[in-house]
């Protein structure tokens, strides 16, 4: 789902209410992956322990009450899912966002129905650490090179490199391609659906 701009403005609106400058639209752009106590450490220097969790718990009810800005599913989203499922693939989600979170988004998008393995950011290590990865793969029986790591962001990339997982990266997301190079994706795909033309291919 396209949600970059209710995490950039929920984030905004955060530091506003707690009195810290706002970082500016890219800086959060560039954070979003990581768990909310790492990202917050990397956009605002010097912020003490104190404000991090108060500005966790002012950004999750911005982003969860407060924030109306909308977060539509990518075209082909329900589609390539169900496709993916019929052929057999095991679909998992390792995020930034807490289980928490993530179970709320999977039901309000009607997306948990197609997800068999799922870790939040207060699970595991934050990315790029791979824990999470490493995990799922645990639960589901299966080795790093029996999988993909699909992502938009460098963190995703590497997190699936530190183990050795390949990986897709997506051309619409957080990061530009560029910066998804870097870690040597098999593929990039500019539409969610030619994921799956790929991977059938």
């Amino acid at each position: 789902m396209d949600s970059s701009d209710r995490i950039v403005s929920s984030m905004q609106l955060a530091c506003q209410q707690l009195s810290i400058a706002p970082p500016s639209h890219q800086a959060v752009c560039d954070i979003i992956g990581l768990s909310l106590d790492i990202a917050i450490k990397k956009i605002i220097p010097g912020v003490s322990e104190e404000q991090i969790k108060a500005l966790i718990a002012a950004y999750s009810e911005q982003y969860t009450h407060l924030n109306t800005t909308q977060t539509p599913l990518y075209d082909g989203v329900v589609e390539t899912m169900q496709r993916l499922k019929d052929t057999g693939f095991l679909l998992g989600v390792a995020t930034g966002k807490s289980r928490r979170g993530l179970d709320r988004v999977l039901a309000q998008t009607q997306l948990d129905q197609f997800i068999d393995f799922r870790r939040g950011a207060d699970e595991a290590n934050s990315k790029p650490d791979p824990l999470m990865l490493s995990q799922i793969l645990r639960e589901a029986g299966l080795d790093a090179d029996q999988a993909f790591m699909i992502g938009d962001t460098s963190y995703d990339l590497e997190m699936a490199q530190r183990i050795a997982m390949p990986s897709i990266g997506v051309s619409y997301g957080m990061h530009s391609i560029e910066v998804l190079n870097r870690f040597k994706p098999q593929y990039i795909a500019d539409e969610f659906p030619h994921i799956a033309d790929w991977l059938e291919s």
